[in-house]
Parts: structure tokens; C-alpha cells; sequence
């Protein structure tokens, strides 16, 4: 009871006007202190821990979700006045679906719930001009919730400034499975014959291809015209043994078909892009991050440290992966400004790190041209 009573004390003082403005004041001051330093372009959000605080402060769980979201709202607005341009928050698994049908349900009333207050929040995402996308298997959304889906981001489209990726529902395996089957859709395309690609192999049978027409028109020429005995027999031998290097090769009208008027080919129309040219980047340009800058720090609150298939593509050897022990309603400013603090410290390490071996080397080259 003393305690509960020191509690509501303590939120009395931080609630009343003097303190909230002091408080207020600090807070951009901490903030603007930030972004004298770089600051993470793509920050990652796990957002864990609501039923646990509902169940800790013996409230109801759809309250601890709804203090969550205030969280969520809180953070926001300290990304994106500290200068991050990309946020994205995990809000709904796949592997959600195979929880009770009730409670699937509670979570996508309660989902569309959140993303009307999110809209009532249009003056926090119009002032730093965020626009939101919805990322995942939006056919297993329900019809209303995603009508409103395709509302909220309809609504924020023209917001350039930032960025708000709501995972919805989504699991990182469904994204790498979505982009290579996108990426294999796109290479069983037939290419214009202008974009053509070239590969190792390729270059390799056209010149193989072209060395064995130089042979074989050599034959025809010596069986129109005949020639001396021995001249023929040096040449033959050559042709011969040219020609016989690769007896599995192709013949030349396989190899150079005949073309159009237009420059196509007759015998081979379809050409397609070489499979040797898919490479990391290819199906980066797939994901549903595709374009935007890389992931550079990911959170999760409430001490589990697992990703729990959460943007395993997009985390690189750069990426700073974060535990936090507070539960998410709980995370604030003050949970966050150590973490971008040290994330800052880290980078600055670094970068000096990366030009001590270029000062050095200049350093180097300044004294041999002494």
C-alpha cells in the first residue's frame, strides 16, 4: 500500500505543469545534444512485453497494449526528431495465426484499433512528414482491417521525410521465401534482345563457336577450289584437328541463328537473364525494405534476446542488436538516449579506427616525397 501510494505521488509531481515543462525542455535538449553526432538512419523495433506489464501492474491486458501504443507514440517522436528517416516496428506475426481463433481475432480488432489512433496522431505524422507502409502477407488480413490498411497509407503517401514500416503480419522466412520466388518470376521473363546478358559461359561458347565457322568455312573454300597436294594436306590436318577440339559443341546454326530484318533471332527468340548475375544486391531489391538505408540498430524490450524471425535479411555485420530489460510500455527516452549514446560512441570508434590507417599511410607518402 505505501508503495502504491509513493507511486501515485511520484506520477502526481512529474504530472504537474512546472515539472512537466522542466521535464519537456530536458527532453529536446537531450534530444538536440543527439543530433550533434550521427544518428542511425533504419532503426528496428521489437515490441515486447505488454501482457507482462498488464499482468505485473494487475491491469487489464487490452490496457497494457494501449500503453504500449502511448510507447510506441513516444518513440516515434524521439526517432524522428533525433534525425532517423526509417523505423520499423514487428506488430504482428505470421506464426500468430495459429493461436486460437479467438484470440486471432481480439489481436486484429485490436490492430485495427491501434491504426485508427495512429491516424488521430496525424499531426505527429504530417510535422515530420512520415509516411506509413504496412509490410507482409496482407492477403491473410482480413477484408475491413485492410481497407483501412490501404486508408492510413493512402493518407500518408505524400510524406516523404521519414518512414514507418508496421510489420503486419510478417515473419522474416516469408520475406526471403516472397523475394526469391519474385526474383525467380523476374529472371523467367525473355529479355529485348538489346539487353542481352553476357556471362562467363557465354563469352566462352562465342568464341568457341566462332573458331569453329573460321574451320569450317576453310572447308568449303578447299572443296570449291582445289588446291596443291601438299598445301591440302597441311590444311586439312590443321582444319581437322581444329575442328575436332570440341566435337560435343554445338553446330554453328544452333550458335548463330539466323536474324530478322529487326535484328531477332529466328531460331532462338527467348532470350533470358543469366542466373550467374543473381547476387545478394538482386534480391535485396526484392525484400520489402528495397531502397531504403540499412538496418543499423534493432531493440527489443522486455530481456528476451531472440529476433524471433524479425528482419534476419536486413541485419548485417553493422547492425547493433540491442536487449533491453524494461517491458516496452516502459520504454522511453530515458530507456532509449544510453542506447543511442552508445551506438554513437561505437560509430565514432570506428570512423577512427578507419582513418588511423589513412592518416597513417599519408603520413607515409608525405615523407618519401620529402
Amino acid at each position: 500500500m505505501p508503495s502504491m501510494h509513493l507511486s501515485q505521488l511520484r506520477r502526481w509531481i512529474f504530472q504537474s505543469p512546472p515539472v512537466e515543462w522542466a521535464v519537456q525542455k530536458l527532453r529536446e535538449l537531450l534530444i538536440g545534444a543527439l543530433r550533434q553526432g550521427p544518428i542511425p538512419q533504419h532503426v528496428a523495433f521489437v515490441m515486447d512485453g505488454n501482457r507482462r506489464f498488464a499482468k505485473s501492474h494487475r491491469i487489464e491486458t487490452v490496457e497494457g497494449h494501449n500503453l504500449g501504443f502511448e510507447a510506441l507514440a513516444r518513440v516515434l517522436e524521439v526517432c524522428y526528431k533525433s534525425g532517423v528517416k526509417v523505423v520499423t516496428v514487428y506488430a504482428f506475426s505470421i506464426e500468430n495465426f495459429k493461436r486460437s481463433k479467438y484470440e486471432v481475432d481480439g489481436l486484429m480488432d485490436m490492430a485495427k484499433v491501434k491504426l485508427a489512433q495512429l491516424l488521430q496522431h496525424g499531426d505527429l505524422l504530417d510535422r515530420y512528414g512520415v509516411s506509413i507502409r504496412v509490410l507482409g502477407q496482407k492477403e491473410l488480413i482480413k477484408t475491413d482491417l485492410l481497407a483501412d490498411i490501404e486508408r492510413a497509407t493512402s493518407m500518408t503517401s505524400r510524406n516523404g521525410d521519414a518512414i514507418l514500416n508496421v510489420c503486419f503480419p510478417y515473419t522474416s522466412q516469408d520475406e526471403i521465401t516472397t523475394a526469391i520466388r519474385s526474383t525467380v518470376a523476374d529472371y523467367s521473363k525473355p529479355l529485348p534482345v538489346h539487353q542481352r546478358t553476357f556471362s562467363e559461359s557465354h563469352i566462352k561458347q562465342t568464341l568457341r563457336s566462332r573458331h569453329l565457322s573460321v574451320a569450317a568455312e576453310k572447308i568449303r573454300e578447299r572443296s570449291r577450289s582445289p588446291s596443291p597436294r601438299g598445301a591440302s594436306d597441311a590444311d586439312d590436318s590443321t582444319t581437322s584437328s581444329s575442328a575436332t577440339l570440341h566435337p560435343d559443341s554445338p553446330p554453328e546454326d544452333a550458335l548463330f541463328p539466323e536474324k530478322e530484318a529487326d535484328g531477332s533471332d529466328q531460331a532462338n527468340p527467348n532470350l533470358y537473364p543469366d542466373p550467374e548475375s543473381i547476387t545478394s544486391t538482386v534480391l535485396n531489391d526484392h525484400m520489402y525494405t528495397a531502397g531504403l538505408p540499412p538496418l543499423e540498430l534493432l531493440i527489443r524490450t522486455s530481456g528476451v534476446e531472440r529476433l524471433s524471425d524479425f528482419m534476419l535479411w536486413q541485419c548485417h555485420e553493422n547492425t547493433e542488436i540491442v536487449f533491453l530489460k524494461c517491458l516496452w510500455p516502459e520504454f522511453d527516452l530515458w530507456q532509449f538516449l544510453p542506447v543511442l549514446v552508445e551506438w554513437q560512441w561505437r560509430r565514432k570508434k570506428e570512423e577512427e579506427q578507419e582513418r588511423g590507417p589513412r592518416s597513417a599511410a599519408r603520413s607515409i607518402n608525405a615523407t618519401k616525397s620529402i
